[in-house]
This record gives structure tokens, C-alpha cells and sequence, in this order.
């Protein structure tokens, strides 16, 4: 396993240098073309900014992709984003933007539903080698889709950094710019590399941009705690966690392990290609129609190739038989909250293409309807060739109360269509070549209420030691599916500048 690490490490080294050189390379070939004549000349940023954005997420609903569709999906994150944009000079720019984010969900937990009671039967979620360790606790194996583990998959932390360079004409009629990023979870790497440029016409009321962006992922693969243990103890099931461990049919009796009549996962093969490839491209055009009215529109193309299933999420076909390990009394109720201690044993984890083809096409509308009052609206349709096809529809209305305080409501609807591998629980069949029951893939209506207020101060007159305070904004959403999937998230952002 340490050798491995290390050379996970000495690769990601060599590619971070690689893609590091290529960014140095491309800052400073167009930070040298850029010549233009000298008609406007003002910083494009006067003073280094700092912004400070934290925010706390809470979810919970019934349909889990890691139990197959069913069971709990609550889970809480903490997340806080810096991002520095310090001026280089009259026209360059430099930001630094790093993210943690800390979750913690009853739904992933049960990777490993077996530590429920407190006794995980040697089946533990790691990533390592090592075979499943011999049954430690006393009395049987219990879970439930419904109760939270305490497995090491509860919980996790994200990290993400990013470096970026804008560099704008002398007239500011052009800015191109260049970024490089870099994020790590337990389960996968993600190494990305983007460029932009935009161009203003029109005496700057007519922009065009251009976007750019490549992100290599690398996954660790981790699979369901019985899964991951068949394949460890080649298919005996008196080995490993299946030892002393009974397994129940459908009407609760024990099965004969050795019989020809068994548990076992329909297909054991397992994560071969372990990366995924994302290529986006995107254009956006932006127009000025009047001293009130401002219209944009953007196109985006994303093309994904590699390993798109998540190894971690469990499915159950409608014809094959079911196997549980638990309580057998409480079968009959396992589709329920009320079932505390049956877990039902995977069929498979979830399958899916090999590549993504993504189209979204949105227009934004602002409009400036007096001193008080603005509209801000947003639309977006969305298409893939999994299936989905989705509409996006926001406004938010912003409401000037006084010169520092705005309050600013706002509403987003949102529909989709069904992935076509897309099934509910126990309702997929074995003869697909692909499936899931995940129901972010599903067919689904959202709505998302929300309030927020910013404080601004132009002259910022309110100093943290020496950084100006520019601007406060706290906004609270709430959301909901028609699918029983409830959301809500409050966050709050400070904007400095610095002297």
C-alpha cells in the first residue's frame, strides 16, 4: 500500500510539473503579444481583494444511491473558499483560490452498513490489500439502509487550489487569461488546466468570450463492504466477513452457503480503468441594450471519457433473487424506516457508459427598473446523450434599501428528464448493460426559495486590521424535490481589500 502511495505521488508530482511548465509557458507568450495603443489607462485592479465565502449544507430524503435508491440520504457539509486577487501590475492580475470542504453523510456511511451496531465483522471500507479480518464482535451482523454507520466512509474532506492569470490590453478592450487546478478527496485526484480570453467591442457594450478546460481524474476505487469482500475471499463465503456470519433468503431462512442456491454478486468485475477525462469548451456573448437593459448568452460543450459510474453505489435487480444479512423478522418492512437491523446484499454496483456528451445552452436578462429595484433573470436547457434533458429557471430581484444595504429574494425552478439507465429500486433488470439508482439521474421537479442581504461600503470605512471591508453578503436557500429531497444552505461572504 506505501509503495503504491508513493508512486501515486511521484506521478502526480511529475504531472503537476508538466502542466505547471505549460502554464508558465502560455502566461508568457500572450502577456508579450498583448500591444495595444495606449488610449485608456487605469488598473484593472487597484488594490489586492480578498474574499472569504463559508457556508453550511444540510440535506435529507429516502432514496440513497449507496442502498440501491432506498434508505437515508442525510448528510451536512462545512465548506469555506479564500480567494486572493492581487494586481501585478496596471494590467496583470494573479488569484490564489483554495476550498476545504468537510462533510459528513449517514447515506455514504453505509458503504459499510455493518458498523451500524458498533460491529463492522472485520468488513472495513479501507483501501488496501489486506484481506477482510475474522468476526470480532459478539452477537450477528446488522445494518440497515435506514441507520447511520459508523464506518470510515461517513465522513471526508475535499481540498481544491487554483492559481489563475488574467492579463488585459492597454485599452481593455481584451483580457486573456490562464488557470491551473488541483483538487484531492480520499477517492480520487483531479488535476485541471483552462485558458480564456475575452474581447470587448463596441465601445466595451459588446463582449464575446472564449473558455477552455481539460480535468484529469484519477480514482481509488471503493466498493460496498460485501462486494469488496467476495472478490477478497474468492467467492467462499465461510472466509473473511462472511465468516460466522449467516446470510437469510428471501423468507428469512439461513441459506446453506456451500448449496447450489447462494448469494453472489451478478457481475464481479470490477473498476479496470481507473481515470476519467473531462474536455469543456464554452462561448459566451454579452450585449448592452440600453442604459437598462442588458442581455448574455452562452453555449457550453462537454465531452467525459473514462470511468463515469461511482464504484460506491449499490444496485438491486427485479429478477434476481434477494439475500439479507440481519434480522429476519424484519424483511418484511425493509423498504421502511422502521427496519433498523436487515441489510439487503448487493447485486451489482452501478454500471454506466464510458463516455458523456454534455450540451448546455442559457441566456441571462438584467434589467435596471428604477433607483430601488433591479431583475436579474436565467434560463438554461440542458442536454445529454444519457438521456437527460433538463430546464433551469431563475430571477432574482434585488432590492436597494438604503446606499450600503440591498436585500435580494430570489427563485430557481428546476426539471429533468430520466437517464435512460436509470430504474428504482429493484425495478432494473440484469439483462441491461447499464444501470444505476441514482436519483440525481432520475426524473425530478425542484423548486429553491431564497433570501439574502449585502452590505456594501464603496469607500470601505470599516478596516480589519489593515484589510478595508468592501462588502457583506448572507443569503439563506431552501430546497426541495418532488422525489422527498430536502436542502437547505446558508452562507456568508466578506470581501476586503487590502492597502
Amino acid at each position: 500500500m506505501v509503495e503504491n502511495q508513493v508512486v501515486v505521488a511521484d506521478a502526480i508530482k511529475i504531472i503537476m510539473k508538466k502542466y505547471i511548465s505549460l502554464f508558465v509557458l502560455f502566461i508568457s507568450f500572450f502577456a508579450f503579444s498583448q500591444n495595444e495603443t495606449n488610449t485608456y489607462k487605469k488598473r484593472v485592479l487597484e488594490n489586492t481583494e480578498v474574499d472569504l465565502i463559508s457556508s453550511f449544507y444540510g440535506q435529507d430524503g429516502d432514496n440513497a444511491a449507496v442502498t440501491g435508491g432506498i434508505g437515508t440520504e442525510k448528510l451536512t457539509d462545512v465548506a469555506t473558499t479564500i480567494t486572493v486577487s492581487i494586481p501585478l501590475n496596471d494590467n496583470d492580475i494573479f488569484t490564489i483560490d483554495a476550498t476545504i470542504s468537510a462533510y459528513s453523510s449517514a447515506s455514504s456511511s453505509n458503504l459499510n452498513p455493518f458498523d451500524a451496531s458498533g460491529a463492522s465483522r472485520g468488513g472495513d471500507d479501507d483501501d488496501d490489500d489486506d484481506r477482510s479480518a475474522k468476526p470480532t464482535a459478539i452477537g450477528p451482523a446488522t445494518g440497515s439502509p435506514w441507520v447511520e454507520s459508523s464506518g470510515a466512509s461517513k465522513s471526508d474532506v475535499w481540498v481544491n487550489g487554483d492559481i489563475g492569470y488574467s492579463h488585459a490590453s492597454e485599452n481593455r478592450n481584451s483580457i486573456i487569461g490562464a488557470n491551473l487546478s488541483f483538487a484531492k478527496e480520499f477517492d480520487y485526484t483531479s488535476i485541471g488546466v483552462g485558458g480564456n480570453f475575452t474581447k470587448l467591442f463596441n465601445e466595451k457594450n459588446t463582449e464575446i468570450g472564449l473558455k477552455a478546460n481539460i480535468y484529469m481524474d484519477s480514482w481509488q476505487p471503493v466498493y460496498p463492504t460485501e462486494i469488496k469482500s467476495y472478490k477478497e475471499v474468492n467467492k467462499n463465503l465461510n472466509d473473511g466477513f462472511f465468516e460466522g456470519v449467516d446470510i437469510l433468503d428471501q423468507n428469512g431462512a439461513i441459506i446453506n452457503k456451500t448449496g447450489s442456491t447462494v448469494w453472489s454478486p451478478f457481475n464481479t468485475t470490477l473498476v479496470e480503468n481507473k481515470s476519467r477525462n473531462t474536455y469543456s469548451a464554452s462561448i459566451s456573448f454579452s450585449q448592452i441594450l440600453s442604459k437598462k437593459a442588458q442581455i448574455s448568452i452562452f453555449l457550453d460543450v462537454v465531452q467525459q471519457n473514462g470511468w463515469l459510474a461511482n464504484p460506491m453505489q449499490r444496485v438491486y435487480f427485479g429478477d434476481r433473487a434477494n439475500y439479507y444479512i440481519g434480522n429476519a423478522s424484519s424483511i418484511a418492512n425493509y423498504t421502511s424506516p422502521k427496519n433498523t437491523d436487515v441489510f439487503q446484499l448487493a447485486d451489482d454496483i452501478e454500471r454506466l457508459p464510458d463516455t458523456r456528451f454534455k450540451l448546455p445552452i442559457g441566456a441571462r436578462f438584467n434589467y435596471y427598473l428604477n433607483e430601488v429595484v433591479s431583475l436579474r433573470t436565467y434560463y438554461r436547457y440542458y442536454y445529454d446523450d444519457w438521456g437527460i434533458t433538463s430546464h433551469t429557471a431563475n430571477i432574482e430581484l434585488p432590492i436597494k434599501i438604503s446606499d450600503k444595504f440591498t436585500l435580494y429574494p430570489t427563485y430557481r425552478y428546476y426539471t429533468q428528464t430520466a437517464a435512460d439507465y436509470f430504474a428504482p429500486y429493484e425495478q432494473l433488470l440484469s439483462t441491461n448493460e447499464f444501470y444505476t439508482s441514482d436519483y440525481d439521474l432520475s426524473e425530478f421537479n425542484a423548486n429553491q426559495f431564497g433570501f439574502g442581504v449585502s452590505y456594501t461600503d464603496i469607500f470601505t470605512t470599516r478596516r480589519i486590521w489593515k484589510l478595508g471591508l468592501k462588502s457583506v453578503d448572507l443569503k439563506y436557500s431552501n430546497y426541495k424535490r418532488n422525489t422527498g429531497l430536502t436542502a437547505g444552505i446558508i452562507s456568508v461572504g466578506f470581501k476586503f481589500v487590502m492597502d
